[in-house]
């Protein structure tokens, strides 16, 4: 097949995307037996005539003649792009790998290692996602919050409970990103995240992709142990030999891969105190906003805002007068903002969308960077860290999401009433001043950003734009150290995903958790 990239049309003429091919190689478009998206984006920089800029493969007769005859770097021979899975280890497996946590490292660890014969355990500390799901709904109605089934943990992991955004920076060598994604379309994701430049499924579509994951899991020879938390490990001579579940079950292993999620805290504690090699990381703190998702529309896109483009998105970024980073995270189209906690005492919030994007509001985080100078060396000083500022949200908002105009946040005085931009959450809210949670240098940073980011998106400092608090789950505060096979220091224990240290989101977590899977299958054979 050839391949094309840079193939600009209008959104009125999308259904001409081939007609629009044939005649740039000077072709009929009969010609065209057979064509794929590689990818989609939007070119909007004119908002009077915003652009779909397509890569698409085609299969048409006599193709090295036309490839001599149209030489570019735009049109070429379309590359393989096989991902290849061999199973070159020697080493007798003694026992059934144990994975710890069914969020999308651990998920898709299990995914792969099950398809070639390696039959995992899953021990997850939450309930499988319908459980999960009552579970969640609970708290948010009724504040009775399960401390090992809540948003940040359970089958799917945190991501399960946000927009399930899929895009990422990460370069794509051996095709294990576009491996991830043809895995999520065979269990049930929408088709489009193939090609779509800025990919998402969205909380509501997820749910039933990772129940269709775990199933075909099952199928192959994997297993899944909910409501299981790893409470200890027995290490003898370095290695690993048993681990031990709800304080109680001892189980023989000797390969324990640790796929936890960024807030498994008690954990990590255990780790620490076993002699897990770990050290402390940067990450960011700060607070979620909210503005009309019709604003970000009409600044995105302009006045003349198609439905083909969906709900407009953003990414802001700002160095504060101090030098620490002030960035957007996490944004959610027509999304909510959400009650994430998963401590008694403390509260946290993150943002969430269905794959509609269907609710009046965006939203976003806006995070500074912290590292070790703030809050210690120590592996645990990041958590406690984020605890103290946690329990102080708790504390502001008497166990609901506290939220303030971000005018009054900037007049550092409580609001008492809302303005024309109404709160989209889950989880009840209460009206507060931030400023008495956030030390000053986030506080400060905050209000020196948010009106550089107001001449990017035209709105975005309106004195009536919605701040809530507090966001301070953006990563792992520790890294797991580990060597070029994904080992510790410990034999047979192997960190990986968004928990260790080594990944940022959903599509990062999947791709760590296939590569611990190819890491595995180079070490032990599958008999």
């Amino acid at each position: 097949m050839i391949r094309l990239r840079q193939v600009k049309v209008s959104l009125d003429n999308r259904d001409k995307l081939l007609k629009k091919v044939a005649n740039i190689l000077h072709i009929n478009e009969t010609d065209i037996k057979e064509y794929k998206i590689i990818k989609e984006s939007i070119d909007a920089r004119n908002k009077r005539n915003i652009l779909l800029t397509y890569e698409i493969d085609i299969l048409v007769d006599n193709e090295e003649a036309l490839l001599n005859k149209y030489k570019s770097n735009d049109i070429f021979i379309s590359p393989s792009e096989e991902f290849i899975f061999e199973i070159t280890g020697t080493k007798k497996l003694n026992n059934r790998p144990i994975i710890v946590g069914s969020g999308p490292a651990g998920l898709f660890c299990a995914y792969l290692l099950s398809e070639h014969g390696y039959n995992p355990v899953v021990i997850e500390r939450g309930e499988c996602v319908e459980e999960r799901v009552k579970s969640i709904e609970t708290f948010w109605n009724k504040g009775k919050l399960n401390i090992n089934s809540n948003v940040q943990f359970g089958e799917g992991g945190a991501g399960t409970f946000s927009d399930g955004k899929l895009n990422t920076l990460v370069k794509d060598k051996e095709f294990i990103g576009k491996k991830v994604f043809e895995i999520f379309v065979e269990n049930g994701a929408p088709k489009e995240i193939m090609y779509l430049n800025k990919p998402h499924i969205g909380t509501d579509l997820l749910r039933q992709v990772i129940i269709n994951m775990r199933q075909k899991i099952i199928s192959m020879g994997g297993e899944f142990r909910y409501n299981s938390c790893l409470t200890d490990i027995e290490i003898i001579n370095n290695e690993i030999k048993f681990i031990e579940i709800n304080n109680s079950q001892k189980v023989e292993c000797d390969n324990l891969i640790l796929a936890t999620g960024h807030s498994a805290r008690d954990t990590f504690k255990m780790l620490y105190d076993k002699g897990i090699n770990m050290e402390s990381k940067p990450f960011a703190v700060g607070l979620r906003i909210e503005h009309p998702q019709e604003m970000i529309n009409k600044s995105q896109y302009g006045i003349s805002y198609h439905p083909y483009l969906g709900q407009a998105s953003y990414k802001l970024t700002y160095k504060a007068s101090d030098g620490r980073g002030v960035y957007s995270f996490c944004m959610c189209p027509g999304g909510y903002v959400v009650n994430a906690s998963s401590e008694e005492g403390h509260l946290v919030v993150n943002g969430m969308s269905n794959h509609n994007r269907d609710s009046k509001n965006a939203n976003s985080a806006i995070v500074v960077t912290v590292s070790p100078k703030d809050f210690g060396n120590n592996p645990m000083d990041g958590i406690e860290y984020q605890r103290r500022l946690e329990s102080l949200a708790y504390q502001l908002g008497n166990g609901k999401i506290p939220l303030q105009l971000y005018k009054d946040f900037c007049d550092n005085k409580k609001s008492t009433t809302l303005g024309s931009v109404k709160a989209i959450t889950k989880g009840d809210y209460t009206l507060s001043n931030l400023n008495e949670i956030l030390p000053d240098y986030i506080s400060s940073s905050i209000k020196e950003a948010i009106p550089i980011f107001d001449k990017k998106i035209q709105g975005f400092a309106r004195g009536d734009a919605l701040l809530l608090g507090i966001e301070s789950r953006t990563s792992s505060p520790i890294k797991i150290i580990r060597n070029d096979n994904y080992e510790s220091n410990v034999l047979g224990v192997y960190p990986i995903g968004e928990g260790a240290g080594y990944a940022g989101g959903i599509t990062t977590s999947a791709i760590d958790g296939v590569k611990m899977a190819l890491k595995f299958a180079k070490i032990y054979n599958n008999d």
